[in-house]
């Protein structure tokens, strides 16, 4: 490809690498990064990109792996603020019970997706409602309601397991 026909076509591919990549749960400025990166990809490997049918699909498709690895290397929020049981409980073998459920929590989730992992922390230890955890995430209700169901799911799927495992 040229750097004319890059260029024409350029404009184009940005605003699908940013539309991928907000419909990856990237908030706008995050966005606005990946799309450069994806491009600055693109403009490196211009030479080469007639060897590829859809260049839209090239372009959504880097978007969304920077997108992922971006969700990747954030570290997922400490879901802190919950009194645990130890402290009022007395008896020894109540209170090692009590750690290793908390332990096993968290580290259950930590393993949720960092945007999951995030929703659940604002809705269930900030309280918030989905209209303020999509502003402050830039994303829609829709997905925040979405987000959250699969991570409650994703809990209460590996806590059925652990009580199957324990009888």
């Amino acid at each position: 490809m040229t750097d004319i026909a890059f260029e024409l076509q350029a404009r184009q591919l940005r605003q699908k690498a940013v539309e991928a990549s907000r419909s990856y749960g990237a908030g706008y400025t995050e966005a606005e990064d990946i799309a450069q990166d994806v491009m600055l990809r693109l403009w490196q490997m211009r030479h080469d990109l007639d060897r590829y049918h859809s260049l839209e699909a090239v372009t959504v498709q880097a978007a969304r792996r920077l997108t992922l690895n971006l969700h990747r290397r954030q570290s997922p929020l400490p879901l802190a603020g919950q009194d645990s049981c130890s402290s009022v409980c007395g008896d020894p073998s109540q209170q090692l019970e009590e750690r290793e459920n908390e332990l096993w929590l968290q580290q259950r989730l930590d393993r949720l997706p960092s945007t999951q992992h995030a929703i659940l922390y604002m809705r269930q230890v900030e309280h918030r409602s989905s209209t303020e955890i999509s502003r402050l995430l830039d994303i829609s209700e829709a997905s925040v309601r979405t987000l959250l169901s699969r991570a409650r799911r994703s809990l209460l799927e590996e806590i059925k397991k652990r009580n199957q495992s324990l009888r």
